[in-house]
C-alpha cells in the first residue's frame, strides 16, 4: 500500500498478520491525548506468538507526541472523514479541518479500509468507559460489554459531524465499535479485559 506521512513526518503504520491479510482491524490514538490505545495494542502483540487481526497503534503520532487531541494541523481525526453530515466548524479543539479526508491521518485510515476490506473495525478512545458501535455491530458490542462491564451504546451523547463511526459503520456498513476506555486506569490494570477483548475478535470468523 502507499506509504503516508503526518505533517511532522511520522510514517503512519499498519501491522498486518503473516498472511498479509485481515478481516477485523483495531486502531488507537485517534486523538493524541488518549494514548491507550498505543499501548494496550504493543503490549498485546508482544504477548502473542501471531494475531489474525489488522493494528493500527498509532494513528495520530503527532497529536500524540503534542498531547492534543487534534493533530498538527489542529484537526481533530474524528471530524475529518468525509460522511453525509460534515460540517464546517469553528477551529477549535474539533475542528473537523478545510474540508473532508484533508489530513494524511484520515486519508490512511481511508487507504485502508479500501485496501483490505474490514468486516469489523474496534477503535479505543477514552474516557467515557462505554462500548459505543454504529451499524450492524450490537452483537460485537454486547459480547465486548460483558468483557469489560462497560455498558452499550449506539449514541455517544453529543453531535460528531464527519467521524469514523459514521463513515465506516453508517455509510461503509463495516460494522465499527468504539471501545471508549476508563482513562483512570493503569495500561496494566486495563489490560486483563483489553486483551479478552482482543482474543474475542481472535476467534471470530468474518
Amino acid at each position: 500500500m502507499n506509504k503516508f506521512y503526518t505533517k511532522n513526518g511520522a510514517e503512519l503504520k499498519l501491522i498486518k498478520p503473516e498472511s498479509g491479510d485481515f478481516k477485523i482491524l483495531t486502531a488507537g490514538v485517534i486523538h493524541g491525548d488518549e494514548p491507550q490505545g498505543k499501548d494496550l495494542i504493543i503490549n498485546y502483540l508482544n504477548t502473542v506468538k501471531k494475531s489474525n487481526l489488522g493494528f493500527i497503534p498509532v494513528l495520530n503520532p503527532d497529536g500524540l507526541a503534542l498531547n492534543t487531541r487534534t493533530n498538527a494541523n489542529g484537526v481533530d481525526l474524528n471530524r475529518n472523514f468525509p460522511t453525509q453530515n460534515w460540517i464546517s466548524t469553528p477551529k477549535n479543539k474539533y475542528w473537523g479541518g478545510d474540508f473532508p479526508a484533508s489530513e494524511p491521518e484520515t486519508q490512511f485510515l481511508i487507504n485502508v479500509l479500501e485496501e483490505f476490506e474490514p468486516k469489523l473495525i474496534l477503535t479505543f478512545h477514552a474516557p467515557y468507559k462505554v462500548v459505543n458501535y454504529d451499524g450492524d455491530a450490537l452483537i460485537y458490542a454486547e459480547e465486548i460489554s460483558k468483557l469489560t462491564g462497560y455498558p452499550v451504546s449506539s449514541d455517544i451523547g453529543y453531535p460528531t459531524p464527519g467521524s469514523f463511526g459514521t463513515y465506516a459503520g453508517i455509510e461503509k456498513n463495516i460494522p465499527v465499535i468504539t471501545l471508549e476506555l476508563d482513562e483512570e486506569r493503569s495500561i496494566s490494570q486495563l489490560e486483563p479485559s483489553i486483551f479478552n477483548v482482543l482474543n474475542y475478535l481472535e476467534t471470530l470468523c468474518l
